[in-house]
């Protein structure tokens, strides 16, 4: 899916942890999920077996090119990541609703 996002801040990437992008194939290390959503690592590939993770990756065009955003949706929460295609993290975001379910709003990947 392609898609136009707001472009980051300028200064250095922070987080340039285990993101990798081969191909527009992306691998990201649980860790990163993890803590964005608010789990244990270790639960992280298993939720995303028991779907209970889901996720969307887009890949940016025109302007965005060369940019990825990952979203990853957990319970009430919601993970951005807005990377470069060398895996750097440019901007994060996440959005925590509590107990209460994510609005179906947010699971649009354009909000």
């Amino acid at each position: 899916m392609n898609a136009r996002f707001p472009h980051p801040a300028p200064g250095p990437a922070p987080g340039n942890a285990a993101i990798k992008i081969d191909d527009g194939a992306v691998e990201i290390d649980a860790s990163i999920v993890g803590a964005g959503l608010g789990l244990e690592p270790q639960e992280v590939l298993s939720l995303m077996r028991a779907k209970a993770i889901t996720s969307v990756c887009e890949h940016g065009v025109d302007d965005d090119a060369g940019r990825y955003r990952l979203t990853f949706f957990h319970k009430g929460r919601r993970l951005r990541l807005i990377v470069d295609d060398c895996g750097r993290v440019m901007r994060r975001s996440t959005i925590d609703f509590g107990d209460r379910p994510l609005p179906a709003r947010i699971h649009r990947t354009g909000e």
